[in-house]
């Protein structure tokens, strides 16, 4: 069960790199759009953390639901706002700084917020 939950959790985060990636490109471009690593990676980050909460609750791990609350509706926004935007030429600067900052603040809140997958 150790062994899946790490590799969850690594696909989890090489998620998050790819969608951080994606918004990262683009940082200079004058004009941005949803791209494939955008999609690829909101959609695994998620897929992969509601997977790696299945794990930890058929465990012996205690769970954070606040905060795989609050993850979980993050990142279905993410991916809502993604898929919603994918077929477009280009999306607006507010629309991109906003995936931007809600990447971020998911990133953030897994760092900040006492650990959900058990201490190290």
């Amino acid at each position: 069960m150790e062994i899946l939950r790490l590799v969850l959790l690594f696909v989890h985060i090489l998620g998050f790199a790819a969608l951080l990636g994606g918004l990262l490109a683009q940082a200079r471009e004058p004009h941005k759009r949803v791209n494939e690593l955008m999609r690829d990676g909101a959609g695994t980050a998620v897929l992969a953390g509601i997977a790696l909460v299945g794990v930890l609750e058929a465990g012996d791990t205690d769970v954070d639901h606040a905060k795989i609350g609050v993850k979980l509706v993050v990142g279905l926004v993410i991916l809502g706002l993604v898929m919603a935007n994918l077929r477009k030429e280009r999306i607006a600067q507010g629309l991109w700084a906003a995936l931007l900052g809600l990447t971020v603040l998911t990133i953030a809140v897994a760092v900040f917020w006492s650990p959900a997958h058990g201490s190290y």
